[in-house]
């Protein structure tokens, strides 16, 4: 099956070329797809060097910083366009381990979307401060409390989908960005019937480069998880 992994990026210029060479070798015939916000830092200048060697990677360039849900949704019409079988998603920053794409691709032979879950088996993250974790460890709880999903880990930025199973979503639809884009597309592919399988990952925060963290973003997870559900509702 075709493969892509994409990933947004905006000011990554410290990881971009080690993260797109990892994800190459880890496994064969694996496409990259970076989606970049006008990186004032110069992102998609080593990107776009990196595809005069390498015709398995792909750029996106944007006009500006609109967003992490934006990038995706882009991404994913873009691959899905392409004809790819297979679409992935993780960060630039290796919080996410592409040696682990190998498993991912695995599991998609027989689910529909597989997720990399810092909770399925405990607590699997590395270098947080205790905030933040409880922050986090706190969303996953109140998302599934408030929609039913059965998803420990539903703002996991790492996820693999069939492509059948993302054509089941229209993203002219999808608003959201940061954690609450995550939820929602679980959500929504939950509703689809997609079979949905959560696969342990340990999650290593960045060490390069800035998080892209703030209080906007929980702010919005907060509410959208009861906006799907009236959404739901009341179709």
């Amino acid at each position: 099956m075709k493969a892509i992994v994409v990933i947004p990026t905006y000011n990554e210029s410290d990881n971009i070329v080690k993260i797109i060479s990892a994800v190459l070798k880890s496994a064969p015939g694996i496409h990259v797809l970076i989606v970049d916000d006008n990186s004032p830092d110069g992102t998609s200048y080593l990107v776009e060097e990196m595809i005069h060697d390498d015709n398995r990677v792909h750029l996106l360039k944007r006009s500006g910083k609109m967003g992490l849900g934006t990038a995706y949704c882009e991404g994913f019409t873009l691959a899905l366009a392409w004809g790819y079988d297979i679409v992935m998603e993780m960060d630039a920053d290796f919080s996410h381990n592409p040696e682990d794409i190998p498993r991912f691709l695995e599991e998609l032979k027989t689910s529909d979307v597989v997720i990399g879950s810092r909770y399925s088996n405990g607590v699997n993250v590395v270098n947080w401060p205790m905030r933040r974790l409880i922050l986090s460890y706190g969303a996953n709880l109140y998302t599934r409390i408030i929609t039913g999903m059965p998803i420990k880990d539903a703002t996991g930025g790492f996820k693999g989908f069939r492509a059948e199973a993302l054509r089941k979503i229209d993203f002219t639809e999808i608003h959201s960005n940061g954690y609450a884009f995550q939820i929602e597309i679980n959500y929504r592919l939950w509703k689809a019937g997609a079979k949905i399988k959560e696969i342990p990952i340990i999650f290593i925060d960045r060490t390069s480069g800035t998080s892209k963290m703030s209080r906007s973003i929980v702010y919005e997870a907060v509410f959208l998880v009861w906006k799907l559900k009236f959404l739901y509702l009341f179709k």
